[in-house]
């Protein structure tokens, strides 16, 4: 009689692996008023549906956000602080702590001040084009914002921040990039990456780019042939510097520098020299200028200064003159190449 046919002890166990896919791929608003340029994300706290458009910063590494009345009381707040009667205030969604500090934006020759308070929520971030919320994360909630020059008080929510550089502390505020926060699936690292921005697509009422933000990074991002020259950050008393040890050369002088790629700037890139002849330098049109990082990135790029156009503005500065030494290249950086930041392994990216 023929047997019963049994299956093979040797049988293969075949796994199947689930694809890493990112938190969220989310579009940025491209906003351009006469020179200078600047992308935004839409921000909603707590429990309240009202969203804000905060400026996209990667040279900075907190959110914050200026109280409004549409999700604080009036009642709740002034031009002197928060009215906190217990040991914190709860609020559509949001825990108001009394921890407060000032943040300080900007340089010597021109900056602003944020003072408010520590606080708490659940953040959505994007609007109706794309979001996604985070579980209840810290955040800077200010009362009032003011121009440290003038002394003037800035218009609402004039200097809301999304900030998304490597975790640095603020004072003693421990709050690091929003997008540093979420649950993770199998295979994804926590941080970030940029496409380039569209150039031809700032405008002055805002122009919505989809699929310049992916938040999480997958393996592919992280291998050797994503074409991302990877670079390791500086651990210091206060967190990881996002400031990179590079050489710059303009002008036919080539100098060292530390370089900060900052979304946040919104005209003039602004290489600090400390031989240079005056406080302050506007490269003229057609001036070319090439950085070359420690770990092996390169760009070269040309000065446009026109009346028909401009990109690449740079000035030349002593850190004498501004207080800063940091070389910082402006939004312009991002129209060229594509940036990533991994939180979890502390790690800048770029790509030509």
């Amino acid at each position: 009689m023929a047997s019963c046919k049994k299956e093979s002890t040797n049988k293969t166990n075949n796994t199947v692996t689930t694809p890493a896919v990112p938190i969220a791929t989310l579009g940025l608003y491209e906003v351009q008023s006469s020179i200078y340029r600047r992308v935004y994300i839409g921000v909603a706290v707590g429990t309240s549906k009202t969203v804000f458009y905060s400026v996209f910063d990667t040279g900075s590494s907190a959110m914050t956000l200026q109280a409004d009345s549409t999700f604080i009381p009036k009642s709740m707040f002034n031009d002197n602080g928060f009215i906190i009667p217990n040991d914190s205030l709860n609020v559509n969604g949001i825990t108001i702590t009394k921890q407060t500090a000032t943040l300080a934006y900007g340089d010597n020759t021109s900056g602003t001040k944020e003072f408010g308070n520590l606080a708490y929520a659940k953040v959505t971030i994007g609007d109706e084009n794309g979001s996604v919320t985070t579980k209840r994360i810290p955040f800077f909630l200010y009362y009032k914002a003011i121009d440290t020059q003038t002394g003037k008080a800035l218009d609402p929510h004039e200097n809301d921040v999304f900030g998304v550089g490597p975790y640095n502390k603020f004072q003693n505020l421990s709050i690091a990039s929003p997008l540093s926060y979420f649950d993770l699936p199998a295979n994804v690292t926590q941080g970030f990456k940029l496409s380039k921005f569209v150039q031809t697509s700032y405008s002055g009422n805002g122009t919505y780019v989809r699929d310049l933000l992916t938040i999480g990074l997958v393996p592919d991002d992280l291998s050797s042939k994503s074409g991302f020259v990877m670079h390791p950050l500086t651990l210091t008393t206060s967190g990881y510097s996002p400031n990179l040890p590079a050489s710059i050369t303009y002008g036919g002088k080539t100098i060292q520098g530390l370089l900060l790629f900052d979304t946040g700037t919104p005209a003039f890139s602004n290489i600090e020299d400390p031989t240079a002849a005056a406080n302050t330098t506007t490269l003229p049109n057609n001036s070319v200028v090439t950085i070359t990082t420690n770990s092996g990135f390169s760009y070269t790029y040309t000065v446009v200064n026109t009346q028909a156009a401009s990109h690449n503005l740079t000035q030349i500065e002593k850190p004498s003159f501004t207080g800063d030494t940091r070389t910082i290249f402006s939004i312009d950086f991002f129209n060229d190449n594509q940036f990533l930041l991994d939180y979890t392994n502390h790690k800048i990216g770029l790509k030509n």
